[in-house]
């Protein structure tokens, strides 16, 4: 059990992927995903509505190596290796992710696919690799993929 008295399972690579949360559920999951052990990393999409700004949102949030290509491609193998950012496993947080739905939303689906895929990719290793996008609480159950 965590320090906090809620254990969710966060440090279980069997159960990680990608999962909508409410827009003010951020912090305390944070700190839960900190109490588990993992390297939390908070992504503010405010305002981010097209795939070009998404990219360089998580190229610079993420802290990806000089040189990374700003295309899907790159962002899944960055995600797969993530050897910058050392951690027993991880937890992506995604605040104000709705605006990139509405205006985006083959953009967004496409985002949730990479990110599933390097969740199953770090499972493999034994390595949990959440990602937690928050959106409007109106629609969040079919925001994402099960």
């Amino acid at each position: 059990m965590t320090d906090s008295g809620f254990d969710m399972g966060l440090d279980d690579p069997q159960r990680a992927g990608v999962y909508a949360i409410g827009d003010g559920d951020a912090g305390g999951l944070a700190a839960m995903a900190r109490d588990a052990g993992l390297r939390v990393v908070r992504i503010d999409l405010g305002g981010c509505q097209d795939k070009r700004t998404l990219l360089a949102r998580l190229a610079t949030q993420l802290d990806f190596p000089a040189g990374t290509g700003r295309n899907w491609d790159a962002l899944s193998e960055n995600l797969r290796d993530l050897s910058w950012l050392p951690g027993r496993g991880y937890a992506l947080l995604f605040e104000d992710a709705g605006p990139l739905r509405e205006h985006a939303g083959t953009d967004f689906d496409t985002l949730l696919d990479v990110l599933q895929e390097a969740s199953a990719s770090w499972a493999e290793d034994d390595v949990p690799f959440w990602a937690f996008l928050a959106l409007p609480d109106l629609g969040v159950a079919d925001a994402t993929q099960g």
